[in-house]
């Protein structure tokens, strides 16, 4: 009988332990996944870091969106916006919880999401050399790893798919302005279009156009191949009138 128990009570210690092992492991899990999930970002951007906007110094909790990849938190002083002091995944997430807005222009540090330094805003960690993001604007302090983005100048933002968009067309998708250096392609057109003469009935035909590079207006002659600004040289223009006679022909 001693035996007997002896060996119920090495079962039941066995099954204990391993319960408890199971449940070391799964707590274990839990906080390997919520670590992973600070690091990945938000549903919004894959980057490994957090916004936080309050003093700067202030220990703050983590407010967390789905897990998705980059290691900051961007940091934006109370003195140059209203602020939370709380810390969040991305922008996006931070409006959506408050009642105020966050002003990524005024971001100005960031905090390390692996090793926890707060530093100045920049694409590299100065204690862990983690890569915040493989895309960073030092204007919008903006960080992403997976969308191929660019700074557009005249819109202020940053725009997503720069390669699409050259599929396209040159132009920006919301301001119209030129995304890339148009002079050397202007002035082959200028060629083309001396090189390729209207039919009569449009050979005296005058139209006015905006340009959407320097918001000039100006009168010039209609071509189908496209009309040059007066004021910067630009292609990049739009017809702004209808087509009518010059006064030599009314």
């Amino acid at each position: 009988m001693a035996t007997a128990g002896g060996s119920q009570g090495r079962e039941q210690g066995c099954e204990q332990g391993r319960e408890q092992g199971c449940e070391q492991g799964r707590e274990q899990g839990r906080e390997q996944g919520r670590e992973q999930g600070r690091e990945q970002g938000c549903e919004h951007y894959r980057r490994g870091c957090r916004l936080r906007v309050g003093e700067r110094g202030a220990a703050v909790p983590w407010q967390g969106c789905p897990p998705i990849r980059a290691p900051i938190q961007a940091v934006s002083f109370r003195s140059q916006a209203p602020c939370c002091g709380k810390l969040y995944p991305c922008r996006l997430c931070h409006d959506g919880a408050e009642q105020h807005q966050l002003d990524r222009f005024r971001v100005s540090e960031v905090q390390c999401s692996r090793c926890r330094l707060l530093q100045k805003a920049q694409q590299r960690c100065e204690g862990c050399d983690s890569l915040f993001g493989e895309y960073y604007c030092d204007i919008c302090h903006l960080f992403d790893r997976d969308k191929k983005q660019y700074h557009c100048q005249e819109c202020g933002i940053c725009r997503t798919c720069y390669n699409e968009m050259l599929k396209e067309g040159y132009r920006c998708p919301l301001c119209m302005h030129s995304a890339l250096d148009m002079t050397r392609y202007w002035r082959q057109l200028d060629d083309e279009v001396a090189q390729t003469p209207m039919p009569t009935e449009y050979q005296n035909m005058m139209v006015e156009i905006l340009c959407n590079d320097c918001s000039a207006r100006s009168t010039v002659q209609f071509h189908l191949l496209g009309m040059k600004c007066q004021s910067c040289e630009s292609y990049n223009t739009a017809q702004d009138g209808r087509c009518r006679l010059s006064l030599e022909e009314q």
